[in-house]
């Protein structure tokens, strides 16, 4: 793959852009978010958000959904502000203020948005309208990627504890607590949960058993979980990156890249881009065995913890100093 086009910025932000796949949201620092077109990397439009995002965004059919934290200036405190702004203008058509702000990710079911905060809660809000559905408090933070499968949205807490509840009143199904954080993106493949936690395990949790089926070691905190066709990815901060199977966690390869490995990768049916800290490159590692197949010159030490995005035959690689998109050299017309 050779680079499409690149839109530079020095206000990148560590935080995963967000596409519908027509337009990419970029989160930068300081509040403001771009809408780019992913053909050629050109500005639609930019609003300013005031505040520090403080989650990646979240998009759906109607509105980009951001996540930012503000400082109460008499008091000091830091407070939590949610809004949807329109895909096509950035013009904001609702926001909420919080108590704290959502930290870690948002995301958008068909009719709610969910996300956790920093001083315990998990919400649910209505997309249309912003008011909020539910609300359930814990003592423990949230700053991990919340996932929906069926009729539950499942998110991880700091302390270690993966819950799983019903979508539609908050109501916990099950949880499982883990020794360490949880913090990365989860994968859930026939009926069975997959987690990574700072205490350096793989975790598989079967939810028709309600029951841990494995976990598997690894040599240090696990970032991020992904299914593919033959096993589940791992990504550890070890340097490895891991193939395991479904079934039993049974080691199939792994692979030692060039540096910490922060964000869940990009998936393809053949290979597996991951976006090592402190190298120049991304690095294609194939499924079958996790040999390098690819790799990508990003030109600079990477050291964001953004993931990767796929937005349509693009791969989107977010740099300390920019948004890059590569293509296959027969799209680059």
């Amino acid at each position: 793959m050779i680079m499409l086009w690149r839109y530079e910025s020095d206000r990148m932000s560590n935080l995963t852009p967000a596409s519908d796949g027509k337009t990419v949201y970029v989160p930068l620092a300081d509040g403001v978010l771009v809408a780019l077109n992913p053909a050629d990397g050109k500005l639609i439009w930019k609003t300013e958000t005031g505040g520090e995002f403080s989650a990646a965004p979240a998009v759906d059919e109607r509105s980009v959904f951001i996540a930012s934290r503000y400082v109460e200036a008499e008091k000091g405190r830091v407070h939590g502000t949610l809004r949807a702004v329109s895909k096509a203008t950035g013009v904001t058509l609702w926001m909420r203020t919080l108590p704290g702000p959502l930290t870690g990710g948002l995301i958008a079911g068909p009719s709610a948005l969910f996300s956790g905060s920093a001083d315990g809660r998990v919400y649910a809000f209505n997309k249309q309208s912003g008011l909020t559905l539910w609300i359930n408090e814990y003592r423990e933070a949230f700053s991990s990627q919340p996932a929906l499968a069926g009729s539950l949205v499942y998110v991880g807490s700091e302390k270690g504890t993966l819950l799983a509840l019903n979508q539609t009143t908050g109501q916990p199904l099950w949880q499982y607590r883990a020794r360490a954080g949880i913090q990365g993106p989860i994968a859930i493949a026939n009926g069975v949960v997959y987690f990574g936690s700072a205490d350096g395990y793989v975790y598989a949790f079967s939810e028709l058993r309600a029951k841990l089926v494995w976990r598997r070691r690894t040599g240090a905190a696990v970032q991020a979980v992904a299914a593919v066709e033959n096993g589940l990815l791992a990504a550890s901060l070890d340097n490895f990156a891991y193939l395991l199977s479904f079934s039993k966690g049974a080691l199939i390869w792994r692979r030692q890249l060039p540096g910490r490995i922060s964000s869940r990768p990009v998936t393809a049916t053949d290979g597996a881009l991951f976006t090592p800290l402190s190298t120049d490159s991304a690095i294609v590692l194939g499924l079958r065995d996790g040999k390098p197949v690819n790799t990508l010159a990003l030109g600079e030490d990477n050291s964001s913890s953004a993931a990767p995005i796929v937005v349509g035959d693009l791969v989107l690689i977010t740099t300390p100093h920019g948004l890059q998109a590569f293509a296959s050299p027969q799209q680059n017309h």
